[in-house]
């Protein structure tokens, strides 16, 4: 009996789901298209080219909608059955409401892994896929962002990359050496930068000037090795932001800037959040729960839905208001990540105490 129920479940459940997903994927799709069509005709970028992007930044923004789909479809599916007043014949076969809940956690937990996999997968390499798109479209280059390039700091040295290309290579790099006290101990400018693949970037055609007391010397080098665990791909973050990056990446370059004794507050948050999110699938399972319950008092699946709209940008702007809150006030990571998703979790307990109780 209960495997059958489940299965019912399921199938409800993850149909509507899929639904609501793929009519959020169009929208978003739509309006990202339009956005493009800004840069459409210049630097040879093309409509083709913007479809392509487009195309390319859905699997990220699948992993975004993912928890409010569930909870819209699940809110579908509840108010559906509730209308027809399935949920109460199961109640009445002997479905408590625990057995139900963990039913729903049965479902959801397959979403869980899903919205991992997505997360971790194919979210990253898609993400970063469309941003070397549309740079090689556009024949720009990563650091035209910002002003003075990039700037990186690795032990004692720091370094400043004017044009990081789609392809990984530097172009005008110059590295500033610094001794135990905090002096300049030489100044290093080379036209190109390219890396051997493990844990060495070759820089070549560098002129060096080197700071001796009161007297500065000027050489000339055909190549100089920079020994750095700072691989392209870690370098990647000027491309795709930590939100979209996989788990590897983001510790390495959390682990970098420890042992540079810089701030990795935004990509601690960014951790947590990629270890939490996929939960939040079952917090908006519990969420559309009592809503279950409720029949038709509420007017029905249309505002059950609509509400379900609501409450997913509130738990998407919420998401993005702790993790800036958790920046700007220092608060641990696993905190600012993690507070959101507690919100909605006591409201979803506080809603289904109240519907038990009348």
């Amino acid at each position: 009996m209960m495997g059958i129920l489940f299965r019912y479940l399921a199938r409800e459940i993850y149909a509507a789901s899929a639904l609501v997903l793929l009519a959020f994927l169009g929208l978003f799709a739509f309006f990202d298209f339009i956005a493009e069509l800004e840069d459409v005709g210049k630097s040879g970028y093309q409509l083709l080219d913007a479809a392509v992007y487009v195309a390319l930044t859905l699997p990220g923004r699948m992993y975004e909608l993912f928890p409010i789909a569930v909870l819209i479809g699940t809110l579908y599916a509840l108010a559906t059955l509730a209308r027809h007043s399935e949920i109460t014949v199961m109640r009445a076969s002997g479905m408590s409401n625990v057995m139900l809940m963990r039913t729903l956690g049965m479902i959801g937990s397959v979403l869980v892994v899903l919205t991992f996999l997505i997360g971790e997968y194919v979210a990253p390499p898609a993400e970063s896929a469309a941003q070397q798109w549309k740079l090689t479209a556009t024949q720009s280059t990563v650091s035209q962002q910002l002003r003075s390039g990039l700037w990186v700091k690795d032990g004692a040295l720091v370094i400043n990359v004017r044009t990081m290309l789609p392809d990984r290579t530097m172009r005008n790099a110059r590295v500033y050496e610094f001794d135990a006290d905090y002096a300049l101990v030489s100044i290093s400018e080379a036209k190109r930068g390219v890396h051997d693949g493990g844990n060495h970037w070759r820089l070549m055609d560098v002129s060096r000037t080197r700071f001796l007391g009161e007297r500065t010397e000027v050489e000339q080098l055909p190549e100089i090795s920079w020994r750095s665990e700072l691989s392209p791909e870690v370098l990647s973050v000027l491309m795709v932001g930590p939100e979209h990056m996989p788990l590897a990446k983001l510790w390495t370059y959390i682990q970098h800037l420890r042992d540079n004794q810089q701030s990795a507050d935004r990509f601690e948050i960014a951790l947590w959040k990629k270890l939490i999110y996929p939960f939040a699938v079952l917090v908006m399972m519990a969420l559309a729960l009592p809503f279950g319950f409720i029949h038709d008092r509420m007017g029905g699946a249309s505002a059950r839905i609509f509400l379900g709209v609501m409450l997913g940008v509130g738990f998407h702007l919420l998401n993005g208001l702790f993790s800036n809150l958790g920046m700007i006030n220092a608060w641990p990571p696993i905190l600012a990540a993690l507070t959101p998703s507690l919100i909605f979790l006591a409201a979803a307990a506080g809603m289904l105490h109240y519907v038990e109780r009348r």
